[in-house]
């Protein structure tokens, strides 16, 4: 496949492309235990964004992936900030039923949140289980996006356990983050078969070939660019779509075009 692309020659030569902008589906935002992010203040994250041609970064509060009540509006006041640059998942913890609804129900009250965040594997709680349902009928009801930390062969965030969520809910929008990790061509095919199923490359971009799987089952219509930001530079994530053995049409729908339809973002 053609490497010498106008997009790739830009990237190559300036770090980025005025052309074909980035929108980052998959980020994180605030410190993290037992882990040094040298980056991570506000305007370091605006400075690496600017340098690689980032448009938009979505992302999820560290501290909301435990303690949601407070770090979901810890980083609303980040947000604030910067509207035009950051937009943020409203973390979901489903080890606390009693507060699922209360927390869905104050989503709506902060500006700058454009979606939902389960990280099940990590919880050890299904996405099917009855402790996410108030997220799920809202996002289906509202058509928002999940981004769903997902990985092969999980019992709680398989792809098998999405494509039961995406039929019973098909007005959400469902990003398998990590893209199924392993299970490359599953998750595909749940992608393709589902309106409503997207693919998302964190950590997926790391594995030779995995990319070219996804454009061929799925098509590149159905696949968002997320690297983790801070835990990966997003360099090695543009890369790893740069180099692969597709199309430029495929680098800007992965890159930029399919966020912006999933997110309603400007670029």
């Amino acid at each position: 496949m053609n490497f010498t692309s106008p997009i790739v020659e830009e990237y190559v030569a300036h770090g980025r492309s005025a052309d074909c902008p980035v929108i980052n589906t998959h980020a994180h935002f605030g410190p993290y235990k037992a882990i040094y992010f040298p980056m991570d203040a506000p305007e370091q994250v605006l400075h690496t964004m600017d340098a690689c041609g980032v448009r938009w970064l979505i992302a999820a509060a560290h501290g909301a992936l435990v303690d949601t009540d407070r770090g979901n509006k810890e980083f609303a006041e980040v947000i604030a900030r910067y509207p035009d640059r950051l937009k943020g998942y409203w973390a979901i913890n489903p080890g606390y039923p009693e507060r699922v609804v209360r927390e869905v129900a104050a989503f709506e009250q902060f500006e700058g949140f454009v979606g939902f965040k389960f990280l099940s594997d990590y919880y050890q709680y299904p996405i099917t289980g009855p402790n996410y349902a108030p997220a799920l009928e809202y996002a289906n009801e509202h058509g928002l996006p999940i981004l769903l930390h997902t990985w092969g062969g999980s019992p709680y965030d398989g792809p098998d356990v999405v494509e039961e969520t995406a039929r019973r809910y098909p007005n959400a929008r469902l990003l398998m983050g990590h893209a199924g990790y392993g299970e490359w061509e599953r998750a595909s095919q749940v992608a393709r078969d589902y309106p409503n199923v997207f693919l998302e490359l964190t950590a997926a971009y790391r594995v030779r070939g995995a990319l070219e799987i996804m454009v061929r089952v799925a098509g590149s219509e159905k696949i968002t660019f997320g690297d983790d930001h801070p835990w990966f530079d997003p360099r090695y994530g543009i890369g790893g779509v740069l180099f692969a053995h597709i199309s430029d049409e495929d680098r800007r729908n992965i890159l930029y075009r399919n966020a912006q339809r999933v997110f309603g973002l400007p670029v």
